[in-house]
């Protein structure tokens, strides 16, 4: 049926232009003899010389392949090429024409009349015919749309909303800040202004959608453009950021919900790949604790730079399973080693290093959740700290090229013992900094959007359950990061680094958990303290009001790269070192968990001093929560 629907619309096409050449060849002398009767002989001679017209025309139309196009389409490349197709065939005609008659009753006037009147005459059609099809496609329904960004992706986006038959939506206007485009059209649908004027344009133009077509958006940008769409309650989609656009191809499929990531999230990390590749190619790689947020990220992105060999260390068999069935479907021909085990056992690590020979280690593993760790010392200790100094020591006495802790931004001025935890294994690897060849490089970062047990999770369940959701305090904020540019930069990190250096990674602006909220409530279609509510409950044991990436102490230096700082190292006493881990390795054998926590204050005294100030806000938080 669709090849006869072909062969029909081709055969009317040839018809159409056939009979367009004798129209063009006899309405040239009719122009040219003042648009009276043609005299004789100039109408013998212009009837014997029109076969030699048709078939010259129709032989350089059909070479010029003017019936391979669609007239529903017809674009200014197929008016050029009608163009290159007359003039070569009107050349050829004058040609022949001349070699029968020697041009004895032909008007040189008739030649290029002819040509522009069939040039007309083939043209037009083929353009009105368009406009007809695509007028019917303005006036169909569909959900009004405001389309945000008048660039190519948004002009992509209009033309295949367009030509969408289903016709979800009709784009009624373009809004862009770019003053030059303002007033302007592009598929008959005007720019009406810039972004500030998306609350008027809703009312007035009754707009149904806002569609944001601007892939290349930074994030200050894209809370710009959803403040205004919420403030006009109209819902918000979005096309995704450039790079993970598929093919690059704009479409009405792209769309999606603007997600926390659009709001949160920073311009795309720039990274000396070559170097990373040329640090990782062809090595042995182990990642411990690597099923968990940041270390499942981090085997994605190691995966993909050729290492001779990929090791996960992790006690979670759900976790490990599920990364080892996602990399054996992406990379099917890594060679991928999965351990399940745990990175405290020193019998687990040694194996792992003995058999694996791995050359770098990235040490993830570790418990992260603030609130449970204040009752868990022991657990904390155990894993933080106790697992990073055997894991660190072994790594040191085979020989590693390179040891990376993930280390957090809560190890800075500690008022938590996740924190002193984090802050302690920190120091744990400056003190194995030097005892071998092995580099120890620390990276320091703030949460990371979306990880197991963080804050985005709980929020979106608590919506899911119809709220309220949980706020500690109204001026509480975090620094946050997407898995993937923390990832990144972690990888980046890891070969800038000589050996002893704690490397803190740019997280921009903190952000209010509070602002976090009322946001993820508006993405989810609810309205903030209407349909969903925000309870303030005052900060939990542990909690800071915010968090720090250095510490006084430290002194910052440019490493040359826009989003990595180092933070020159504290001084340490080794030998107090060594008797706090080994306070500690006692304390847990006989599970006594108030000599570990005087352990850990010993290793960490900015802990105590942060406790006491953190222990005095949260009462005058829980005072005030009262009060209200």
């Amino acid at each position: 049926m669709k090849i006869a629907a072909k062969l029909r619309s081709r055969g009317a096409a040839v018809t159409h232009d056939v009979l367009m050449i004798p129209i063009a060849w006899l309405g040239a002398y009719w122009l040219r003899f003042n648009l009276e009767s043609i005299p004789e002989p100039y109408l013998g001679q212009a009837l014997a010389m029109l076969p030699v017209v048709l078939v010259i025309h129709v032989s350089v139309f059909l070479y010029f392949g003017l019936y391979r196009g669609v007239w529903r389409f017809a674009s200014i490349p197929d008016l050029l090429r009608i163009g290159q197709a007359v003039l070569i065939a009107t050349a050829l005609s004058s040609v022949a024409i001349f070699l029968f008659t020697r041009m004895d009753f032909i008007p040189r006037s008739v030649i290029p009349l002819s040509a522009l009147l069939l040039v007309f005459l083939l043209g037009g059609p083929r353009f009105i015919y368009r406009w007809l099809k695509d007028r019917r496609l303005y006036e169909l329904p569909g959900k009004k749309a405001l389309i945000i960004g008048a660039g190519s992706a948004g002009e992509m986006l209009v033309r295949d909303m367009l030509r969408d038959r289903q016709r979800e939506f009709q784009p009624v206007a373009f809004v862009d800040d770019d003053v030059g485009k303002r007033g302007r059209e592009i598929h008959g649908i005007r720019v009406a202004g810039g972004v500030g004027r998306i609350p008027r344009l809703v009312s007035k133009l009754g707009v149904d959608v806002a569609l944001i077509a601007a892939p290349s958006a930074t994030s200050k940008q894209m809370r710009r453009i959803v403040d205004a769409c919420e403030t006009s309650n109209v819902p918000v989609r979005t096309l995704p950021r450039i790079g993970d656009l598929v093919g690059g191809q704009v479409s009405i499929k792209e769309m999606r919900d603007v997600h926390i990531e659009d709001l949160l999230g920073r311009e795309a990390v720039e990274l000396d790949w070559s170097g990373i590749r040329g640090g990782l190619a062809g090595k042995s790689v182990l990642v411990t604790g690597g099923g968990g947020s940041i270390g499942s990220e981090l085997c994605r992105q190691i995966a993909g730079l050729n290492p001779t060999r990929l090791v996960v260390l992790e006690r979670s068999e759900f976790n490990l399973y599920s990364i080892d069935l996602e990399l054996a479907r992406t990379f099917p021909e890594l060679e991928r080693v999965m351990l399940l085990g745990d990175v405290c056992r020193p019998t687990t690590v040694e194996s792992a290093l003995t058999q694996y020979k791995p050359d770098i280690v990235f040490h993830a593993a570790a418990y992260k959740h603030v609130p449970l760790l204040e009752n868990q010392v022991e657990a904390g200790v155990w894993n933080n700290v106790l697992g990073t100094w055997t894991a660190a020591s072994l790594a040191s006495d085979h020989g590693c090229e390179t040891f990376v802790l993930i280390s957090s931004d809560k190890a800075v001025n500690p008022a938590n013992i996740m924190g002193a935890t984090k802050r302690a294994a920190e120091i744990c690897c400056q003190y194995f900094h030097g005892r071998s060849h092995t580099r120890f490089i620390t990276v320091r970062f703030g949460n990371v959007l979306g990880s197991t047990g963080s804050v985005i999770p709980l929020f979106q369940t608590q919506i899911a359950n119809g709220g309220p959701v949980t706020v500690t305090d109204p001026n509480v904020t975090r620094y946050f990061m997407t898995a993937a540019e923390a990832t990144q930069l972690i990888l980046q990190a890891s070969v800038m680094g000589k050996g002893g250096e704690i490397f803190v990674l740019d997280m921009g602006e903190p952000v209010k958990i509070s602002y976090l909220a009322r946001q993820l409530i508006l993405l989810s279609g609810k309205r903030p303290d209407e349909d969903i509510g925000i309870a303030y409950i005052g900060l939990r044991a542990g909690e800071k009001l915010y968090e720090e990436l250095f510490h006084r102490d430290e002194k910052l230096v440019d490493t040359g790269h826009a989003k990595i700082l180092l933070a020159n190292s504290r001084t340490i006493d080794k030998k107090i070192v060594e008797r706090t881990i080994a306070n500690l390795h006692e304390a847990n054998s006989t599970s006594d968990a108030t000599k570990m926590e005087k352990s850990l204050y010993a290793l960490v005294p900015e802990h105590s001093i942060q406790v006491a100030q953190v222990n005095d806000a949260s009462q005058n938080t829980a005072a005030l929560a009262t009060q209200k």
